[in-house]
């Protein structure tokens, strides 16, 4: 069956929403065939005062904004009943979005940033033109998917909207019960007499369920039983609320509320949003009209929250991924004060490094400037001392409802969608644990091979000093050579006792070094064999088989509820139906324990492991550092004293006027003048040397590291 109106045809069946008032169907323009949405208004809504019917035509005209669902034209059917044309948005409402099971514990963190983006640039375009909407809720939001694949969410039904300034007050009751205000639901919802007026805080409160509903997939307040089943308590809860709280909720009959001032564990939005978005749910989910945040301080807070850019970091020996919110103008300081405050490691104990590179970043420097991150290609943290903490497992298994026992076509449709919600988190939970691991061993990998860098560059430091602890000894001997009387100065003997002793422990320092790298290999290796071991891994795709079986089962079920008296055979495949879920619930169990948590498990265990020999070994190097300095400062200081030295000789083989000491004859004075020069030529030939030693260690060591820093290409079939 079609209906019509001048422009526009439709089947009643294609149905988009429904109302008290109205019903909105799916429909096209007799003569381009473009799909629109056509509100058809009932016999009921006639009974309203013409001016409240004209309201919405009203509104629709004067709003104009890309999150507000167009109105086209307002046309007639042949029954003479009023047709709003507006723009049709393919995506659904933000209800329907939300009642899919796969977003059961609420949206993707990036899909609830659009809705909050879009929410609030809608209600501002509301609020710039004095209006307030009254039905706020996800029903309302609807979606339209671009070519990009990309939500837009736009605020319809202006039916009990009205044009209300922020001073202003009204008297009547509009709204969905679980979106209300408690102000309008004890005299809207309950029917007790008051005397209240509303304000336009009461589109605050309904944004903030709305918000909550959208991150948790859930509502923030419920009673046992239900909002609707339990009236009383919902109100109760809604108007006893603690100021902060932003949930509460009622387990048993009778029982006490339990209050929750942070969002569910279960939700899918990170830390680092949470901690912006709570304060704005806080404050506008007040219940005191007085009390409750004003639009312009919503306005603020989110529009901060929205000009805030992600940064997405891994804590390597935590096993942790953050996700920080920057403004794109606020420096690296700032940044590394929010990494200290997100992970616990003091800003002097972070190192960073980025695609196995590391990451020198000056405190002056704009966040803008750092390298574009993402849950997989994160930055990486290296943190040092105690507070980097052992690391552990960031979830909890989601419950499973209890399988009804007896024959309900309703009961186990309503079960089986909760369980596709669940198995849908069990899968987002693995999926996440296996790009961690892959996190854990690409990091360990890059940290690895940093340590092996540093090695490196340390196997270079005492090759270059035992270098040059070589033309010291040598030129220490040469000058004795040539007499012990040209080198007599306060501090020889003390330089020949560092060289000494410089010439002692530089064996033991090479050697630990080489120790160190042997042992490097070997946890590459290490880390090489369990990356492969790894990546056989199909917890992930068994996962999944299992999920399309039981969803296979949901969409039978839902059959079955729809035809709801089932014949005898149809009710016995049912009932087998329900006995295949419970076994594929079990195996999701038993997949998720004993295979995917475990080599989780093994994996934090290995890698905690490496950390503490790389932690050890990291604290060793810079020992050796220190020494290394100390060392070159003690040859400067050697070199400097010879220097004298060698002045001192020189200056002894000038011309005497009175008699002639031993050995101050000219043909002696003519040796020691020639021995002189060879020793110059010999001691510039061997700086010259050394300069180019020095150069090609340095050259090669480069190659090295910039061989290195290519994980991907040194460890292809791996990571």
């Amino acid at each position: 069956m079609t209906a019509s109106t001048a422009n526009y045809l439709w089947s009643v069946q294609d149905v988009l929403g429904q109302g008290a008032t109205a019903s909105v169907y799916r429909a096209r323009h007799k003569r381009t065939g473009e799909l629109v949405a056509v509100k058809v208004f009932n016999l009921a809504s006639y009974s309203r005062s013409y001016q409240v019917q004209m309201r919405e035509f009203d509104m629709l005209r004067k709003l104009n904004h890309k999150n507000i669902v167009k109105l086209y034209s307002v046309e007639e059917l042949p029954s003479k009943q009023k047709a709003l044309v507006m723009e049709y948005c393919s995506g659904g409402s933000l209800l329907s979005l939300l009642e899919e099971p796969e977003n059961a514990f609420g949206l993707p963190e990036t899909e609830f940033l659009i809705v909050l983006q879009c929410v609030v640039h809608g209600m501002n375009h509301l609020r710039e033109n004095q209006v307030v909407h009254r039905d706020i809720k996800p029903g309302n939001i609807m979606r339209q998917v671009g070519d990009d694949g990309r939500s837009v969410y736009k605020l319809t039904d202006f039916g009990a909207a009205r044009e209300l300034e922020d001073d202003e007050k009204f008297f009547s009751i509009y709204g969905t019960e679980e979106y209300l205000h408690p102000d309008m639901y004890e005299r809207g919802v309950l029917h007790k007499p008051q005397e209240k007026v509303y304000g336009v805080s009461v589109d605050l409160w309904s944004i903030g369920v709305t918000f909550y509903h959208a991150a948790a997939g859930s509502l923030p307040f419920m009673p046992y039983g239900g909002p609707r089943r339990n009236k009383p308590i919902m109100h109760k809860i809604t108007t006893k609320k603690p100021a902060g709280a932003i949930a509460g909720v009622q387990r048993t009959e009778g029982g006490a509320i339990e209050w929750s001032y942070q969002l569910p564990h279960s939700c899918q939005l990170s830390q680092g949003l949470k901690v912006q978005l709570v304060p704005v749910l806080a404050g506008i989910l007040e219940p005191d009209q007085d009390r409750c945040w004003e639009f312009d301080q919503f306005f603020t807070a989110t529009t901060d929250m929205l000009k805030r850019e992600p940064v997405h970091l891994f804590f390597l020996q935590q096993a942790a991924a953050f996700c920080i919110y920057m403004h794109h103008y606020n420096t690296v300081s700032i940044f590394f004060e929010e990494v200290a405050s997100e992970t616990g490691v003091a800003v002097p104990q972070q190192h960073l490094l980025y695609l196995g590179h590391e990451l020198p970043l000056e405190g002056g420097m704009k966040v803008v400037n750092l390298p574009p991150t993402s849950p997989s290609q994160p930055l990486l943290l290296l943190g040092r001392g105690p507070d980097a903490g052992p690391p552990g497992l960031a979830f909890r298994e989601p419950e499973t409802p209890v399988i009804p026992s007896r024959f309900d076509v309703v009961a186990d449709y309503s079960f089986s969608k909760a369980v596709v919600g669940v198995v849908h988190q069990y899968l987002r939970i693995v999926r996440t644990l296996h790009t961690q691991r892959e996190l854990l061993l690409q990091g360990y990998y890059n940290y690895m091979m940093k340590m092996r860098r540093e090695c490196e560059q340390a196997t270079i430091s005492i090759t270059m000093i035992t270098m040059r602890l070589q033309a010291c000894m040598g030129l220490e001997h040469r000058l004795r050579a040539l007499g012990q009387s040209t080198l007599e100065s306060p501090g020889s003997a003390e330089n020949g006792n560092k060289l000494k002793l410089i010439r002692e422990h530089l064996p033991m320092y090479a050697a630990g070094i080489h120790k160190f790298q042997k042992r490097l290999e070997h946890l590459l290796i290490e880390q090489a064999k369990l990356a492969e071991g790894l990546a056989n891994d199909k917890s992930c795709q068994k996962m999944e088989v299992l999920l399309e079986k039981i969803v296979v089962i949901h969409q039978q079920y839902r059959k079955d509820r729809q035809i709801g008296k089932l014949g005898y055979n149809d009710e016995q495949i049912h009932k087998f139906e329900k006995i295949h879920l419970s076994s594929h619930i079990k195996r999701v169990k038993a997949l998720f324990r004993e295979d995917c948590l475990q080599r989780y498990k093994d994996v934090l265990a290995t890698t905690r492991m490496w950390a503490s020999v790389l932690e050890e070994m990291q604290s060793q190097m810079e020992d050796f550092s220190c020494f290394s300095r100390g060392l070159l400062a003690d040859m400067e200081m050697c070199e400097e004293q010879q220097n004298k030295g060698l002045d001192a000789a020189l200056l002894s083989l000038q011309p005497r006027t009175a008699g002639q000491e031993p050995g101050d004859s000219p043909r002696d004075k003519e040796n020691i003048v020639f021995r002189m020069h060879d020793l110059k030529q010999e001691m510039e030939a061997l700086v010259m040397e050394l300069q180019c030693n020095n150069n090609v260690i340095e050259s090669l060591g480069a190659v090295n590291s910039a061989v290195d820093l290519k994980p991907s290409q040194a460890q292809p079939s791996t990571l």
